[in-house]
């Protein structure tokens, strides 16, 4: 590991001077940024961390939206009565990433922000239709990710919090490689004002997706009856050692009659 700066600024105007500076790194959890500075995969020149900033933590409650600090731990979200009545299945993929030592030091803006093809808060926000809120505007999550590790995010951009419409109904399941926990799978499904939304993290090779096939199907019967015999093409999807793309591409249907229950 090369040498660094380190700064842990007082606010988050002092922490948006710092991530502006050349090569600088935010870290939040660190479950992510450390591992991969600790074998040569990042090499920043300087790491800002806003572990201290209080006003990047909570979660509120209130006009149909949940709302969440970009410093608020995956633990955090799992263990809020608040969350867990209005969005129960957020709360039940809270509750299931990594083990524990992740769930209390990672952070919901730091997943969003890294955007791993295998996380699972990238699929709650696309299939809820989140907002990205960050110090300079807010980005609604079709537009945010990008692709791989690839975001709308700019340099220096920091994630302060990020909001969920309430549901009408959601569900989440995941099919979870046994060693990490991160998804070979994960299907979240999500019904709304904004209609029948299914997104899917682990299975494509360039991110988190939203399943229109699925999303046609539920919106015409919010039913496990409805996913059968939908198709899912395993062009562009992930195959490796834990299971090819044509086993992703399985998966995903099956995954989402058990989410819809």
């Amino acid at each position: 590991m090369q040498a660094f700066t380190y700064a842990k600024p007082a606010s988050l105007a002092e922490a948006g001077r710092a991530a502006g500076a050349a090569d600088a790194k935010l870290l939040a959890g660190g479950q992510s940024l450390l591992s991969a500075m600790k074998i040569g995969m990042a090499a920043p020149a300087a790491l800002v961390d806003l572990g201290g900033l209080a006003e990047l933590k909570g979660i509120s409650v209130s006009g149909g939206v949940v709302k969440i600090g970009a410093m608020t731990t995956h633990a955090a979200v799992a263990a809020s009565k608040e969350v867990a009545q209005a969005i129960p299945a957020l709360a039940k993929l809270a509750g299931g990433i990594g083990d524990r030592q992740v769930r209390n030091r990672g952070t919901i803006g730091g997943s969003i922000a890294n955007n791993d093809p295998a996380a699972d808060y990238p699929a709650a926000a696309l299939a809820l239709g989140a907002t990205i809120h960050t110090d300079k505007r807010t980005i609604a999550a079709d537009d945010y990710f990008k692709g791989l590790y690839t975001t709308a995010l700019n340099d220096g951009e920091i994630i302060t919090a990020v909001s969920f419409p309430v549901p009408e109904k959601a569900g989440w399941q995941k099919f979870n490689q046994p060693a990490s926990r991160f998804a070979l799978v994960g299907v979240f499904v999500a019904k709304g004002k904004g209609g029948v939304r299914v997104a899917v993290t682990g299975a494509g090779s360039n991110g988190v997706f939203r399943a229109t096939a699925l999303e046609q199907k539920l919106a015409g019967s919010w039913s496990g009856a409805a996913c059968d015999g939908v198709k899912i093409d395993p062009k562009g999807l992930n195959g490796d050692l834990h299971g090819s793309a044509e086993y992703r591409a399985a998966l995903i249907p099956v995954l989402a009659k058990r989410a819809v229950g």
